[in-house]
């Protein structure tokens, strides 16, 4: 995993996110509306999400290793989330909190339990960290798109999520099923990486100045890639080479199937 902030920094970058998102609930005059990127959810039910969600997270890191994920200790299962405006505020509020404190008591490098063991990722609380900034980012960016003002994501926050799903989401040790191929990254902001798709799996790695090109490129503003890469923006908003078909794969490819 090719980290591109250190620990105390993806710390702030979830409390920085964090607040956008409530920042940018605020700011709809409408919870019941449909969000676009999230269909079945109205921007209440992803409020709902998102803090539960946190919670979760923050009972799975403050459980250390597993095989599996803790169980939920209430019964009832999820939270509900509360229905004033304020209270909802406060309470997304305090699942930050709660999962914030959490990293913090287990520092980056403590094992847990985490959907992608089979990733390069390590399955640690820092590693559960830098994926919580993704999530927060771009259920902002959800949230203003769901009232017409949708903005890019920060610069810093997108060009490490490129990184963060590559290594994440789009690498695994599952052999790739289709024709070998390699894929290579460019943002404009500098930073490229290359995809490699083959028996032993998907890999992800920085890609130098002077490499060969690989079978395919893609070439964007980090936002831009980190967008397509959660199914918010179409492929061919992104300048491509070379042939689409291994990437248009791996998009709907399911490792673990």
């Amino acid at each position: 995993m090719h980290n591109t902030v250190e620990f105390p920094e993806i710390l702030w970058l979830i409390e920085d996110r964090s607040a956008a998102f409530r920042a940018a609930l605020a700011s709809a005059p409408d919870l019941d509306v449909q969000v676009p990127t999230c269909p079945d959810w109205t921007l209440r039910e992803l409020a709902q999400h998102l803090g539960d969600g946190r919670r979760r997270q923050a009972a799975i890191v403050g459980a250390g290793p597993g095989a599996e994920p803790p169980a939920r200790t209430d019964p009832k299962g999820a939270p509900t989330a509360p229905r004033h405006r304020e209270a909802l505020d406060a309470w997304l509020a305090e699942s930050t909190r709660l999962l914030l404190d959490a990293l913090r008591e287990a520092g980056p490098d403590r094992g847990c339990w985490t959907w992608w063991g089979r990733s390069q990722a390590p399955q640690t609380s820092g590693a559960v960290a830098r994926h919580q900034i993704q999530e927060l980012a771009v259920h902002t960016y959800d949230v203003q798109l769901a009232q017409g003002a949708a903005q890019p994501l920060p610069t810093d926050i997108a060009v490490e999520g490129v990184d963060q799903f590559l290594t994440t989401v789009a690498a695994t040790s599952v052999p790739w099923p289709f024709k070998p191929a390699t894929i290579d990254l460019h943002t404009t902001e500098g930073r490229s990486w290359r995809l490699t798709l083959n028996a032993d799996g998907v890999r992800s790695d920085g890609l130098a100045a002077d490499a060969e090109p690989g079978d395919m490129a893609m070439r964007g503003a980090a936002s831009e890639l980190v967008l397509y890469f959660y199914d918010r923006a179409p492929l061919d908003g992104l300048e491509t080479t070379g042939d689409t078909e291994q990437m248009e794969q791996l998009a709907v490819w399911d490792p673990n199937a």
